[in-house]
């Protein structure tokens, strides 16, 4: 299985098997001398890849109505991005906009209006984050938003009781502040187990996400949702798109 995504060819037949949700974390310029370097995508390969999208025939309704999983032949597809960036405001909006499309945001909830300080110690760029002003802006535009956790700390790695309250605690404090429902979480790291999973479902979420990657088969379990990361091809990708064109 491919792991990444950059083109709907190589995935057409099989994204018409069940639904796929892509995922994107920071839209635009990428500075020099990041650590993962795949965290990024251009404004213009974002463009094509929404572009390509639409002409064959996918949509992006709520995801109320993707979840549970229903059958594949409706031509569904999730657009996911983790964390918050105020890149994808920035960059995506339009293009989101123009291709008639919907996504769903999962916010690092204490850290709104800020930056990612969660992984810039360990070498990545510091990035803004939408401020709470921004949120709204993203919501009017007609997208969701759902939970990345308060700090997005690996879950499994803490105390059972801040686990609960990265997972309760910021459902809350969303659903204060933007005066939505919120619905859907997102693991950060793709760190889970059982516990964790169970806690997800006790806080009242109806859906949570994963970064295995696969598609999402009729029946799946909708806690333990798989996506694929877009990103743009490196060398070796290049090979594998040549590989498979014959």
């Amino acid at each position: 299985m491919l792991n990444y995504y950059h083109s709907l060819r190589p995935y057409r037949e099989m994204f018409q098997t069940g639904t796929p949700v892509l995922t994107y974390h920071k839209l635009g310029p990428r500075p020099r001398g990041v650590r993962i370097k795949g965290l990024y995508l251009s404004e213009k390969l974002f463009e094509r890849q929404m572009a390509e999208l639409r002409a064959d025939g996918f949509t992006t309704p709520p995801l109320a109505e993707i979840f549970p999983v229903g059958n594949a032949i409706q031509r569904h597809i999730a657009l996911t991005f983790d964390d918050g960036y105020a890149s994808v405001l920035r960059h995506g909006l339009r293009t989101l906009a123009e291709n008639g499309f919907r996504a769903l945001h999962f916010l690092v909830v204490g850290c709104i209006g800020k930056t990612n300080q969660w992984d810039v110690g360990s070498g990545e760029a510091q990035e803004e984050l939408m401020d709470a002003s921004q949120v709204r802006e993203w919501l009017a535009a007609g997208h969701e938003i759902g939970s990345h956790t308060l700090t997005h700390p690996f879950l499994t790695r803490i105390p059972r009781s801040q686990a609960r309250e990265e997972i309760f605690a910021s459902k809350k404090i969303l659903e204060d502040l933007f005066g939505c429902q919120i619905k859907y979480f997102c693991y950060p790291y793709g760190d889970w187990n059982n516990e964790i999973c169970d806690l997800v479902i006790a806080a009242g979420y109806k859906a949570a996400f994963t970064t295995e990657t696969g598609i999402n088969m009729p029946g799946e379990y909708p806690f333990t949702l798989k996506r694929f990361t877009a990103r743009y091809p490196s060398r070796s990708l290049k090979s594998v798109w040549s590989r498979l064109r014959g």
